[in-house]
């Protein structure tokens, strides 16, 4: 018997079992199920189905354009997923001169190499360049990373910038309206002068965007030079004092506050299925989550009964109802 792929590092996890899909009629997306589980990105998992890397039920793949269902083996290069694991998130603080990428085809030093082992594999929620530094959050979750790095997500992504030369009011109303640069189109750039130093002017800019090298691009279009870019916050997640090269997961309980109703987790870390779209914060899920469910233990006390079934009498020992209670002293008459 084939034992399940762990999670490493160096290459993507497989797994045993695709998770429960979202209905018994049509399945989930193949590589849907893959970014779940934290194989890869979805646009990755789909990369590696092209490929011929995975297998459905013993045939490979050549399309993304497959549902699977309960009980369906999927495999990674031969080798069973492993079963889906609850959703993390972690901030982690890039130093610069690594680059944000599971392999570098020029055998620079990656962000991945240095994480401690027993993370497992993890995705990186956007990337930081090789002279970037900053907050970099990573997930076991591919899907989550998808969310994330929407830009309809409306998350502000927030850096201390330095840059040499001046900008000017123009330049800074110009920006917040969005610009084209060689073609490209960028969202709305919030910029806020922080202070000059010599020829260096420091700011602090947000945007929602995100997209390769933007910042560096936008603002040498203004005819500033980028010499310095750390990313401090990205929507609710702060870098804070997190040191240099450091890792810290973040609770469970603040992850599923934070995501909310934008991508529900139930009160085990599992993501709750699509149109569920409210959860206490109690760790207790409202709706069911797209894992199975084991059923109930028998002998754990009374079933509720369902909503508008006639109530039956009281449970021996219980207070009558207000109908036979006697009237309280300064309720009865005088004689």
């Amino acid at each position: 018997m084939d034992e399940p792929l762990k999670p490493s590092p160096e290459r993507p996890q497989a797994l045993a079992r695709p998770p429960a899909p979202k209905s018994d009629d049509d399945g989930e997306r193949i590589a849907k199920v893959l970014a779940h589980a934290g194989v890869a990105s979805r646009r990755e998992a789909e990369r590696m189905i092209e490929d011929g890397r995975v297998s459905l039920n013993g045939k490979i793949l050549r399309t993304p354009a497959v549902k699977v269902g309960p009980g369906d083996d999927v495999r990674v290069d031969g080798k069973p997923i492993a079963e889906r694991p609850p959703t993390r998130l972690w901030r982690h603080h890039k130093p610069d001169g690594l680059v944000t990428t599971h392999a570098d085809p020029q055998g620079r030093e990656t962000v991945f190499q240095s994480l401690p082992k027993e993370m497992g594999r993890v995705i990186s929620i956007g990337r930081l360049d090789l002279t970037s530094e900053g907050l970099l959050l990573l997930t076991n979750d591919g899907e989550l990373a998808r969310v994330l790095e929407l830009p309809s997500t409306g998350w502000t992504r927030r850096y201390r910038v330095r840059a040499y030369g001046e900008i000017t009011e123009a330049d800074i109303e110009k920006l917040k309206n969005g610009i084209t640069v060689e073609g490209v189109k960028y969202g709305p750039v919030e910029v806020v002068v922080d202070r000059r130093t010599g020829s260096n002017t420091w700011m602090t800019v947000g945007l929602k965007e995100g997209k390769n090298r933007e910042i560096r691009k936008v603002l040498s279009a203004v005819g500033l030079t980028v010499n310095r870019l750390l990313r401090t916050a990205y929507g609710p997640f702060q870098l804070g004092a997190l040191e240099r090269g450091k890792t810290e997961e973040i609770r469970r309980s603040v992850l599923r506050e934070q995501l909310g109703k934008l991508y529900p987790l139930d009160g085990d870390g599992y993501p709750m299925k699509e149109g569920a779209r409210e959860a206490d914060m109690t760790g207790k899920a409202v709706s069911k989550s797209e894992r199975p469910r084991p059923p109930a233990p028998a002998g754990k006390g009374p079933a509720r009964p369902s909503p508008g079934a006639p109530r039956g009498k009281s449970a021996p020992g219980k207070r009558p109802d207000n109908k036979t209670r006697k009237p309280d002293a300064h309720h009865r008459r005088k004689p």
